[in-house]
């Protein structure tokens, strides 16, 4: 499996945390918070493959471009950026060595920890 990076997702993620859409929230709750696959079925059919992959940050291009396999790392509800969706991207990238990835979601986990220092 090829899996890296995908500067698009990325940069959407960092916008939106600059606008403060965002949501602080714990650890474990990215399993009740990560959209269903029926979510996911309604977004690709409203918006495309395009828009979904912008909710990933990674990308592995072994997979077809027109599947949800392509994309990994899922960070949000496709409408904020959770932190738990952060936090368990960060620990899956780390255990699987993918060491861009692995940057990437520590500097926006680190982007939202400052955010909310702000607002506290």
């Amino acid at each position: 499996m090829a899996v890296k990076l995908s500067r698009t997702a990325f940069e959407q993620a960092e916008r939106l945390i600059k606008e403060g859409r965002l949501v602080y929230d714990e650890r474990d709750d990215w399993s009740e918070h990560r959209p269903s696959a029926e979510d996911e079925n309604r977004f690709i059919d409203e918006h495309g493959f395009a828009e979904y992959a912008k909710w990933h940050l990674g990308i592995d291009d072994e997979e077809g471009a027109e599947t949800k396999a392509r994309y990994k790392f899922p960070y949000g509800d496709f409408k904020r950026v959770h932190r738990c969706a952060l936090l368990a991207a960060e620990s899956r990238a780390g255990q699987y060595k993918y060491g861009d990835i692995e940057r990437a979601v520590a500097h926006l986990h680190g982007m939202i920890e400052g955010a909310a220092a702000r607002t506290r």
